[in-house]
């Protein structure tokens, strides 16, 4: 059986069903390598949310793993120096892989071992960058001559969508090792009981007074700058509906002043983080869930909302726009940082009635973007 060692920084929501899923189909054996260390298993701080996070769904069930030792003095998988792994090849080559799977370079040990993969080992890689947005000139062509670098001995990615397909391709990827791999979640942990979430939600909205014909635009996430969430306040105290609601579901540096902005308007309504055994009724209270980051390499948040039947508005800047966003069937796209588009998008939605119709599109177009969809690509491409 054809072996797949797996290289990634630690345990988190969306790729654990997938390596779950790769053991239990039994096509190719896999092991997961973890280069934060075995720290990373503790509750630890999360600065987007500004507090201690504890996911509450299993994340090392299922599927054959190692936690390889980090030396770096200050752990961290956004610091190119935070993940610093000096046994991190001796334990790739007692798996005695046939390919390596790379998630993320950004980090030091990640860029050495791609360097390092030779002789009959594939190297391959799975991330989800896109150059959306990027810089221009001399930084431009700096980054692009050190990506070509990282990526010299790649002989597959596997690329989520067409942003991130561009990124590959500007890297010096050639289309042959280029294979389709869209983003996805584990759908049905979404879908399951879906009465029991909808009976959830319903309650929820009941508590916060929110009336039962109002229509409810949420944004679930961390509260940070990037997420541009001041102008989705502001946009939305220009809806005239009275019955419209907005809900911010999470917690984060903006909090305070988020909650300063939106104090004279009564249908803003703030919730505290939910954890992810809440996710699928939080999404419920809803009738539309929107995304207006200035940037994302994806936003799965919309794979989530949209596997609860719901559709989104989603800033363009988000990586899923392409794949994801039908205009005016599973939601509305708009351009990042336009008050006047944004506002045009919101408008667009009338009625809970319009939205339930929308976001059965919405359901039905995402039973494409499955977990055992990416799965199968990884194994047909390693058995090859």
């Amino acid at each position: 059986m054809n072996r797949l060692a797996i290289i990634t920084t630690h345990p988190i929501q969306y790729h654990a069903p997938l390596f779950k899923l790769l053991q239990q189909r039994g096509r190719i054996q896999i092991r997961v390598f973890y280069t934060w260390g075995n720290s990373v298993q503790q509750n630890k701080y999360d600065p987007g949310f500004g507090k201690n996070i504890s996911w509450d769904i299993p994340l090392l069930d299922g599927y054959e793993y190692e936690f390889v030792p980090n030396s770096s003095k200050h752990p961290d998988s956004n610091r190119f120096w935070g993940i610093i792994n000096p046994g991190l090849q001796k334990q790739i080559q007692a798996f005695e892989p046939d390919a390596v799977l790379v998630f993320r370079w950004s980090v030091f040990s990640h860029f050495k071992m791609m360097q390092q993969v030779t002789g009959l080992t594939k190297l391959f890689f799975r991330g989800d960058s896109h150059v959306q947005g990027k810089q221009t000139g001399f930084k431009a062509f700096l980054k692009t001559w050190v990506l070509k670098f990282v990526f010299r001995k790649v002989d597959k990615a596997f690329y989520v969508g067409t942003y991130n397909k561009q990124y590959y391709l500007k890297a010096g990827l050639k289309e042959a090792q280029l294979t389709a791999a869209p983003h996805a979640v584990d759908n049905n942990r979404f879908m399951d009981d879906e009465d029991v979430y909808e009976k959830k939600a319903a309650d929820e909205r009941s508590q916060l007074q929110i009336p039962e014909d109002a229509i409810v635009f949420l944004y679930a996430g961390k509260f940070y700058s990037i997420k541009q969430l001041y102008l989705l306040i502001e946009t939305f105290q220009l809806v005239k509906n009275p019955k419209a609601r907005l809900i911010l579901v999470g917690n984060g540096e903006e909090e305070d002043a988020l909650k300063q902005l939106a104090k004279k308007d009564p249908r803003i309504l703030f919730v505290d983080f939910k954890n992810q055994t809440e996710m699928p009724w939080v999404y419920r209270m809803s009738d539309v869930f929107v995304l207006t980051s200035k940037t994302e390499t994806w936003g799965l948040s919309v794979n989530e909302a949209m596997a609860c039947g719901r559709p989104a508005i989603v800033s363009d800047g988000c990586g899923c726009a392409p794949e994801l966003i039908i205009q005016g069937q599973t939601g509305y796209l708009f351009e990042s940082g336009s008050e006047e588009s944004l506002l045009n998008c919101l408008q667009q939605f009338h009625s809970r009635k319009q939205a339930l119709e929308m976001g059965a599109n919405a359901l039905k177009h995402i039973e494409r973007f499955t977990l055992e969809r990416v799965a199968e690509v990884i194994e047909e491409t390693l058995m090859k």
